[in-house]
């Protein structure tokens, strides 16, 4: 009983020693990461609830699952946006990913679109585009494409970009709102699955008319509205970062222009995706205000 007694006081004494020591500060590792997004631009292929991206070399929360044909757009204010487009932080450095069929079916849903590497510089944004027909071997097959959004800073200006991803050439014209549509095209014949470069403009609300290479009844009517954006703001209950549009200066915006669906595939079906689309994301945040 004696060397009972013993051994628990010593058990004692050591437990309020172990409390009194001070904290122990453990330092956590500063991961390096870069930006990076996925968009469904494949018109006849798909789980029964789109694409799945996700890197696979190691467990990490970036996975980009059921991304539907042209990402989910929605409208809000005459403004179509494809909302399922975000950059999403993932570690730096060569990483392996695999697209898959999204689908509650075991067999599609292991299904494999694309397995491949992709190396990641820290502070970069990167997207990846899958377009083309997956049922297709001609020229208008899946392909997959990895963009390096180095966007230069537009200054007091907004710098302006155009993607096509249907199979048929297309001409843009840029406008500001209440102004007359230009005669001559801000990007002539931009060719099917293509992206076309940086122009820039004055902040405002901008317009967009999508024509046929060489000319015809527009795509969209009536024209179509970019990203407006919204200003920073720096008192309370701020202070918020700007939202990235056409009317903040220093942003970048893309007007993404889709195919109809393939009729009878696996791709959504009926109603807007019976003719094609256009949709708007952001490529460049403007900066912050000094202070924020």
């Amino acid at each position: 009983m004696r060397c009972i007694t013993r051994l628990s006081v010593l058990c004692l004494a050591a437990s309020v020693l172990g409390a009194c020591k001070p904290d122990e500060v453990i330092p956590t590792e500063a991961i390096p990461t870069a930006g990076v997004r996925f968009i469904n631009a494949v018109p006849d292929s798909a789980g029964s609830q789109g694409l799945d991206f996700r890197f696979v070399d190691m467990v990490e929360d970036n996975a980009q699952f059921r991304i539907t044909f042209r990402n989910s757009p929605n409208t809000t204010g005459g403004v179509t946006a494809s909302t399922t487009v975000q950059y999403k932080n993932a570690r730096a450095g060569a990483r392996h990913f695999r697209i898959f069929l999204d689908d509650t079916l075991q067999a599609a849903a292991s299904t494999v679109l694309k397995d491949s590497t992709l190396n990641l510089e820290a502070g970069k944004n990167y997207t990846l585009l899958l377009w083309g027909n997956a049922r297709s071997t001609g020229t208008d097959k899946m392909k997959l494409t990895v963009i390096e959004e180095t966007v230069a800073d537009p200054g007091n200006n907004v710098a302006l970009r155009v993607i096509n991803t249907m199979n048929s050439a297309i001409d843009v014209r840029q406008y500001i709102k209440g102004q007359t549509l230009p005669a001559t095209a801000t990007w002539a014949n931009v060719g099917p699955y293509s992206i076309s470069t940086y122009v820039t403009s004055v902040p405002d609300t901008i317009l967009y008319n999508v024509q046929p290479a060489g000319g015809g009844t527009a795509l969209f009517s009536p024209d179509v509205r970019a990203l407006v954006g919204a200003a920073a703001v720096t008192v309370a209950p701020g202070p918020f970062d700007a939202v990235p549009g056409s009317t903040i200066k220093g942003s970048a915006v893309t007007l993404l222009v889709f195919p109809r669906s393939v009729a009878g595939s696996s791709a959504p079906q009926g109603g807007a995706f019976g003719a094609p689309a256009a949709t708007f994301v952001w490529d460049r945040r403007p900066p912050r205000p000094p202070g924020t």
